[in-house]
């Protein structure tokens, strides 16, 4: 067979040993029944739309018969449906695997495979599936088994369940903006011939009514749409704080105050369109910046990790219960891949646990009867039996999750450039008001309440509010297009900060998926190598797969008396030779440790020892250079759970060995960063996913490495692309551009402050000129920032 071969399927190669099926080639057998599914079912063309699109699931993450038996609970389908009522039910799915017009085709003839679906459609920026049918033919379990059995995996965890609090938040964000339009422009007609020749002559009746119309649109925008303002407002002065949004609400409520005192007196109808207009464009700056990347999360919690429902042992029989009813002395049972919820006890004979998710090292750990077994690690092999010792709360795992709150997310927030001009800006704009009308009290009382109002109008500092969101919102959305993803705007601000930066190593700076491998010993020959890989072919072990995709030998041997021993190796006959591939006292006997602390992989063949794999780290690309520049402006350290093997490659990539730290733990990482702070330093740490989430919280600003955004993002302030990692320097010399926009923004808005100022502080300045006046420099601003941040994103190429 040639290489060259091709699934028709997913179009990844088929090696040596096609699955067969109506004389076309498949991977794999999952492939091949997806197929079969497919042909069965009249849906072929979804390979003429996009040839060889379709998706693969790697065998160590196919689902169990019993994976989504809890789907059969009540209590999930309740949380997961989003109706049901008469038999009809709907349910809405993020599915990662999303990728193409042959998937969007497929998921939209649903109905296809099972008539118990109604309608199916695709919102394909989201990679969301929303799907309509009848649970009297198909329930919930079952439609989520058959998306699975066409290898469209739905994310079904504790965040997607909670994700309708998101979805309501949006839709109140949404709501406000909507009354605010609308208040604004009906308040605009009604206003419109105040600003045309001649309004002077409109009958006194009209524009009082005009006037209380004009009233009656500002009470929802006013009690409503920018309530949110009022509210951040108190709760800083509360905290002693002064915020911008305290100007703003002052500015909302001398607006409208002044409007009502003017249609009371018949004077005029009133400011209510500037009103209803400021509150509509802040909103929809609030909205710009918070508008990135719907189905990112950076909220995840170890919930997100751990199964919604877990296997437990009863003298009647195996049964499912939720994960929050778990209970310290409950037998559950632990399959391959999956995570141990809780920390345990093992009852089975034998055990592989990957801790990696906790330590950062990939190597599995032996377990024997009556050994603890920490949650968060994951079982590799055949099914175990545990009792549970502690509940999940109490675990060791959420107890570090819990361990702190980030305190560059919470209150500080308030802390951020923008509220600390403003509580200088606001007091002097207030004393400015006051001074102006005790003034002008006693020289022309006439114009005092005039000149205080106009000055609080002129000043109000919507064009100083709207520099950030703006020049931030664009920044991170030119982030977000270049593969870096923030939490919020906040973020840019601590980035920019940042004097000290600290990484972690093991998918990090070095590449998860692949290693440098090399093979210590006699010369293979083509047939030995051929026996190597067509035994490691039968392992799922993350080092068989390694050595798999290392050896370049075309044709896959018979392999019989096949035996995976976990945390050993694996062991069979080829051509009636024994062959043993594992650790060095698997293949050897020999109990020493290796004196280079390297990873080895040794293989026994024909009655004797032929030597060892020894695999390393491979570096993501461009990281020497990356550390070169970063070495330049700021402090770098590392921090790895791994042990020392790799440090004379680590010492020459950073040039000095005097902030590089070994086998450290989760604890260890968090307590760095936190002594690292102590003197004074701005932290970024960089790591890649659960096991430092102690360390990304702590930090002043903390990166998640990820090779699916969609599908890992753990609690942090900001994901990057693992293909991006070389341009983190620029990401981050670019948040001093961004700063550069900001102050610029600001130098413009006080410069209209200081002239509109200078007028209303006079009393030559109508509150409506002030007012008209208010809204150009907001837009004046807008435009600004968004273009000098559009044009530095093309002057620095990411």
């Amino acid at each position: 067979m040639s290489e060259e071969l091709k699934c028709i399927h997913c179009g990844n190669s088929c090696g040596n040993s096609p699955v067969i099926f109506e004389g076309n080639p498949f991977c794999c057998s999952g492939c091949s029944t997806v197929y079969q599914i497919l042909n069965t079912n009249q849906l072929k063309q979804y390979y003429q739309i996009e040839p060889m699109q379709g998706i693969r699931i790697e065998d160590e993450k196919k689902p169990t018969d019993e994976t989504y038996a809890f789907l059969d609970l009540e209590k999930f389908k309740s949380k997961i449906l989003t109706f049901s009522e008469g038999g009809f039910s709907k349910v809405s799915f993020f599915i990662p695997e999303i990728h193409c017009a042959s998937c969007i085709w497929l998921l939209e003839n649903l109905n296809s495979l099972n008539p118990g679906i109604i309608q199916s459609i695709v919102n394909f920026p989201k990679k969301e599936i929303n799907i309509t049918f009848r649970e009297n033919e198909i329930s919930l379990r079952k439609l989520v088994e058959l998306l699975v059995s066409i290898h469209y995996i739905p994310e079904i965890n504790q965040h997607s369940i909670d994700k309708s609090s998101t979805d309501q938040s949006d839709k109140k964000l949404f709501i406000k903006i909507g009354i605010a339009a609308f208040s604004f422009m009906n308040a605009m007609i009604y206003h419109f011939p105040q600003y045309l020749p001649g309004h002077q002559f409109l009958e006194a009746n009209i524009r009082e009514m005009f006037g209380w119309l004009s009233v009656a649109l500002a009470i929802p925008a006013l009690t409503y749409s920018a309530s949110d303002y009022f509210l951040t407002a108190y709760k800083s002065l509360k905290k002693g704080i002064i915020s911008i949004d305290l100007p703003i609400a002052m500015g909302l409520i001398m607006l409208f105050s002044q409007s009502l005192i003017e249609i009371i007196s018949g004077k005029g109808i009133g400011y209510i369109d500037s009103l209803t207009g400021l509150v509509f464009f802040m909103l929809i700056g609030r909205w710009y910046q918070g508008k990135t990347y719907h189905a990112l999360s950076f909220e995840r919690d170890y919930k997100t990790y751990f199964p919604l429902a877990v296997t437990q042992i009863t003298e009647t029989g195996n049964q499912t219960i939720a994960l929050e009813d778990l209970k310290a002395g409950d037998r559950i049972l632990v399959r391959n891949q999956e995570i141990v919820p809780a920390d345990s006890i093992l009852k089975s004979e034998m055990a592989s646990i990957d801790y990696s998710f906790v330590t950062g090292e990939s190597m599995p750990v032996a377990k024997s009867a009556g050994d603890f077994v920490f949650a968060g690690g994951r079982q590799i092999g055949n099914a175990i039996e545990l009792t549970i010792e502690k509940e999940v709360q109490q675990s060791y795992l959420t107890q570090l999750w819990n361990q702190t709150e980030n305190p560059f997310t919470a209150d500080n927030k308030l802390k951020t450039i923008i509220n600390r001009v403003s509580q200088y800006f606001t007091i002097i704009v207030v004393l400015i008001a006051i001074i102006s009308g005790i003034f002008w009290h006693f020289n022309r009382s006439e114009i005092a309440l005039f000149a205080f109002t106009s000055v609080l109008i002129i000043a109000c500092p919507c064009a100083l509010a709207l520099t950030v969101p703006f020049t931030f919102g664009s920044t991170m959305r030119q982030f977000g297009r270049k593969g870096f993803y923030l939490k919020n705007t906040a973020v840019i601000e601590h980035l920019y900060k940042v004097d000290t930066v600290v990484f972690d190593k093991t998918g990090t700076i070095t590449n998860a998926q692949m290693s440098d491998i090399r093979f210590i010993g006699q010369e293979l020959s083509t047939e030995q190598l051929q026996m190597i890989k067509s035994l490691v072919f039968h392992s799922s072990h993350p080092l068989s797969k390694t050595i798999f995709n290392f050896i370049e030998a075309d044709e896959l041997l018979e392999v019989s008396d096949f035996q995976e021993i976990p945390s050993l190796g694996i062991s069979g006959k080829i051509n009636g030779i024994r062959l043993n591939i594992g650790s060095k006292y698997f293949v050897s006997g020999d109990k020493t440790e290796n004196d280079n602390l390297k990873t080895e992989v040794w293989v026994y063949l024909d009655n004797s020892i032929i030597g060892y794999f020894q695999l390393e780290n491979e570096y993501r690309p461009g990281l020497g250079e990356l550390i070169q520049k970063l070495q330049k402006t700021h402090e770098l350290h590392l921090l790895t759970g791994d042990n020392d093997a790799e440090k004379a490659n680590l010492v020459r990539i950073f040039g000095t060995e005097r902030n590089l730290h070994f086998n450290q733990t989760p604890t260890d990482k968090l307590g760095y960063i936190r002594e690292l702070q102590k003197q004074g330093k701005k932290v970024l740490m960089i790591g890649d996913g659960l096991n430092d989430a102690g360390a990304l919280n702590e930090s002043n600003v903390g990166i998640v490495v990820a090779d699916n955004v969609f599908n890992f993002s753990p609690a942090c302030d900001a994901i990057l692309q693992s293909d991006k990692f070389a341009n983190l320097d620029k990401f981050m010399r670019f948040t001093h551009r961004s700063m550069r926009i900001v102050y610029a923004g600001f130098l413009i808005s006080f410069l209209y402050n200081l002239v509109g100022l200078s007028f209303a502080v006079q009393g030559t300045l109508t509150p409506i000129v002030a007012a008209i006046l208010m809204p150009i420099s907001s837009v004046s601003v807008v435009v600004f920032a968004s273009f000098s941040v559009s044009l530095s994103a093309k002057v620095v190429k990411f």
